[in-house]
């Protein structure tokens, strides 16, 4: 089982919540933090990650969940509701890059993913669940690349994955469907000719009857 899978697993799941995606990061800018804040678990590995409620109204979030050195376990940490999210700084809108920043109302932070296109898949998780679960107050995507925002995201690909899917399986019918009124044109043809055999047969025996 991959890291993102456990924490789903460990962290979401018995909250009945599912994540829908998650980012390894590190500190741009190092904060200085006592020792005890940590509990004293030394170094650490940090994911952002975001998750629904799957109890209707669906509520949307993002935890900062931390697996500690020499520990198979993943530890909640800070969360957020989506709606507290004002901002998504994707740094360079020009190039990938693994470095990005969000601002919420009550806490700013810099980070670097392990790699830009982990970030570039979660940036376009995040955006698709702002445009879906969030009806007003929508965060703000400054300096991202139109692929994140539109375009020749995962989402689109997979929603014309689906459409071409529909699109082939109603052609199908269709064709099906003419095959089958074909078949039905040729059943009653025979049907005329049969019952036109029979009646020209009927009618020789009644001649050579009489």
């Amino acid at each position: 089982m991959n890291a993102k899978s456990a924490i789903n697993k460990e962290i979401f799941a018995p909250h009945d919540e599912r994540m829908l995606g998650a980012v390894q990061v590190k500190r741009r800018t190092k904060k200085k933090i006592p020792f005890l804040a940590t509990g004293g678990q030394g170094e650490y590995l940090t994911y952002i990650c975001l998750s629904v409620t799957n109890k209707k109204p669906a509520q949307a979030s993002i935890t900062k969940v931390k697996q500690f050195e020499g520990s198979t376990s993943f530890v909640r940490r800070t969360q957020w509701m989506l709606e507290q999210l004002r901002q998504v700084n994707g740094i360079d809108p020009n190039r990938d890059s693994p470095e990005f920043d969000l601002l919420f109302e009550n806490a700013f932070d810099q980070w670097v993913a392990s790699t830009a296109s982990e970030k570039c898949t979660f940036f376009q998780v995040l955006h698709h669940t702002c445009q879906r679960y969030l009806t007003d107050k929508k965060p703000e995507f400054i300096n991202c690349q139109s692929k994140i925002m539109g375009g020749n995201s995962i989402l689109h690909s997979a929603a014309d994955s689906v459409t071409s899917a529909v699109q082939k399986a109603s052609q199908a019918l269709n064709e099906r469907g003419e095959r089958l009124g074909r078949a039905e044109e040729k059943t009653e043809e025979l049907k005329n000719s049969a019952q036109q055999f029979a009646e020209t047969a009927h009618k020789l025996a009644m001649k050579h009857k009489c």
